[in-house]
């Protein structure tokens, strides 16, 4: 696997950029001084920050740009609803236990975690040179000891092959996987129990009078939108297509979370529904805006053929050659790269991956995953899948409720079609209790059968019909019962339910994958860490810093604070006794984009300076231009080449 690097070529040390986070209170293990719990993470002052600058970013990117209807959905959900999704059945990883150290493991994290131990290893063997991430190798070496052996070059082939493929297993391939390739337990040495299927959601009990779990903790955000479907179809004056938003937390059980931030068991979700007309293609009216939108593309062909060899295509071009299914789906795909782009990924580190069949959700039709490379791999973050017409349409014939659209069409449409009429005077006395079931039955039957059926009845006087449920499984109907026949019927209201194209957000694997990012080592003074937020989410935009502690210099900073707060502008003092370098290195550490200095200068003429965090350059200038300057910069209207063109350079105080 490659190394992570940071912008300036350096490789990443993750122990180093996990010091930075949690020694400025990005975040921290919830419930340490209790011994802590695993999966579960507070975030300080900058990380609740971050996020919700993040947060503000996505709405306006989003809900803002594309006119969405935004809902705030309860997190608890009883168990019928889950049920009728799918997920009390199918939401399950594959989990696999050690049975002498009493370890549980998800399988298929353990089977890539030890294959890519041994090509490691395959390559020190060789004597190639690696470079690698200190920390994680340290880890591994501590979990799966592994010698410095040669690999057949047919195995290493092999083993890069199942690397490529690990997400299209399923729990027995994974569990003959393990055997083939002999792998034990991690401590133990143990043979493995063979995997099982884990559901990732938590039980709860709702209410005080339930004497069992009844319900769950929201595993996503999306079953609230679409049992909510048709009052925001009627919010939206029946207009289609439209887009509902939300933002909250879910929940899900994880087997065994080992990546701080980016396996969690509680995390925030930000989720899009966007309801389509399945006829037409499921065109978008914008895609000609984004046509022309390159992405780096991991097909699902690729995959299985063993190789992780990425494809830079227009989205344009690939929803035309149909290896992204439809343009509202493509459409999604480049507004989600945008996004990124503009909270600081590296767009080296980002691709599209199509699911293969044997990972696609239950519900999905296609899906792509945004995937951010971090030091711990390639980290799925956003999930752009097309769940078809599934969730409408289980939990519209689970409760019966209208969750369609109705239409009145254009020109009126004639329909020929098979029509059954029952003779429910005889029916009813006849099959007693079975009545309705029989009914249902008789109007559950499709036009092919109706034809076959009326040709029977015609020739022998009575049919078999099929009846789940009812005695042997058919029932016999003569034609005192049933009448089918060749009907013409004119439509005026067109009635369907709608295709839904579901882009899905993990704000904190986002948050995490995008700080690994943006950080680098600044060479010499200590080599300090820096965090290069691009302005717009940067926890604070600007440090106020006055030379001294001089009185003289408290209105000019005061004055200044209230200025920046008034145009939206967050801002911190820092008037402490270290030098102005040591106060600025410590704000790069908090990734603060800008600071202003309060010198003598300042109290002669109104002029102040502004640094730069990445360049550390600086410009006079008057605090008027200097405060038009930072909002300019903060809302990205100019850069800080741009400003450095017009302000005159300072060449003054810095460093110690």
């Amino acid at each position: 696997m490659a190394t992570s690097t940071t912008k300036t070529g350096q490789p990443l040390d993750r122990a180093a950029i996990d010091s930075v986070l949690r020694r400025r209170l990005f975040y921290t293990p919830s419930f340490e001084i209790y011994g802590g719990e695993r999966g579960l993470f507070d975030y300080g002052p900058p990380g609740c920050a971050l996020q919700a600058n993040i947060v503000d970013l996505w709405r306006k990117h989003f809900v803002l740009e594309e006119d969405m209807l935004e809902v705030d959905c309860t997190m608890l959900t009883p168990e019928a609803v889950l049920k009728t999704s799918g997920h009390v059945d199918k939401f399950a990883d594959w989990m696999c236990k050690d049975p002498k150290s009493g370890e549980i493991f998800r399988a298929d994290h353990l089977v890539e975690q030890v294959l890519e131990a041994r090509l490691k290893a395959d390559k020190d063997a060789r004597g190639v040179k690696v470079e690698v991430d200190e920390a994680k190798e340290a880890k591994k070496k501590k979990k799966i000891s592994q010698k410095a052996e040669k690999l057949d070059d047919a195995l290493v082939q092999e083993y890069e092959e199942t690397l490529a493929k690990i997400d299209n297993y399923g729990g027995d391939e994974l569990g003959e996987l393990i055997k083939k390739y002999n792998i034990k337990g991690p401590t133990s040495g143990a043979e493995l129990d063979p995997p099982k299927a884990f559901n990732l959601m938590f039980q709860t009990q709702i209410g005080p009078s339930a004497d069992k779990p009844n319900g769950y903790l929201r595993p996503e955000t999306a079953q609230g939108q679409f049992l909510n479907f048709q009052k925001l179809l009627e919010f939206n004056q029946q207009s289609m297509p439209f887009a509902s938003a939300s933002i909250g937390k879910s929940f899900r059980n994880e087997i065994s979370p080992r990546s701080g931030l980016l396996r969690v068991r509680e995390f925030l979700m930000a989720e899009i529904e966007h309801f389509v007309d399945p006829e037409g293609g499921k065109k978008h009216p914008r895609f000609e805006e984004v046509k022309n939108t390159k992405l780096t593309l991991l097909n699902r062909k690729t995959q299985l053929s063993g190789s992780t060899k990425c494809d830079e295509v227009t989205i344009g071009d690939a929803v035309a050659s149909g290896l992204v299914d439809n343009e509202t789906l493509g459409y999604f795909i480049a507004r989600i790269q945008d996004f990124l782009l503009k909270i600081g990924v590296d767009k080296t580190k980002l691709r599209f991956r199509q699911h293969m069949a044997n990972e696609m959700a239950h519900y999905a039709a296609d899906c792509w995953d945004a995937e951010l490379f971090t030091t711990y791999g390639w980290i799925e973050c956003v999930g752009c899948a097309d769940r078809s017409a599934y969730d409408l349409t289980v939990h519209k014939e689970k409760t019966g409720a209208a969750l369609v659209v109705r239409e009145t069409r254009a020109e009126p449409l004639v329909v020929e079609e098979f029509q059954i009429d029952l003779n429910r005077k005889k029916l009813g006395p006849k099959f007693r209790a079975d009545a309705k079931a029989v009914e249902s039955a008789v109007d559950a039957l499709s036009q092919d059968l109706r034809e076959k059926l009326s040709l029977e009845l015609e020739k022998s006087g009575k049919i078999e019909v099929p009846t789940p449920g009812v005695g042997s499984g058919t029932t016999e109907l003569e034609k005192d019962l049933i009448k089918i026949e060749k009907r013409k019927r004119t439509e005026h209201i067109r009635e369907y339910t709608p295709n839904v194209i579901e882009p899905s957000f993990g704000i904190g694997r986002i948050l995490y994958s995008m700080m690994e990012h943006v950080f680098w080592i600044r060479e010499g003074d200590g080599s300090r860490g820096v965090l290069s937020f691009p302005p717009a989410v940067a926890p604070t935009k600007v440090l106020l810093v006055p030379l001294s502690s001089h009185p003289d210099f408290k209105p000019h900073t005061k004055k200044l604070t209230h200025r920046l707060r008034r145009v939206g502008v967050s801002n911190k003092v820092d008037d402490s006794s270290a030098s102005i370098g040591k106060r600025y290195s410590r704000n790069d550490e908090l990734g603060t984009p800008f600071g202003i200095t309060i010198d003598f200068q300042t109290v002669k003429d109104n002029t102040v300076t502004l640094r730069d965090r990445d360049s550390t350059k600086q410009v006079r200038a008057s605090e008027d231009e200097i405060i038009d300057a930072v909002k300019s910069l903060v809302d990205g209207e100019e850069t800080w080449d741009d400003i450095a063109k017009r302000l005159p350079a300072f060449e003054g105080q810095e460093v110690e």
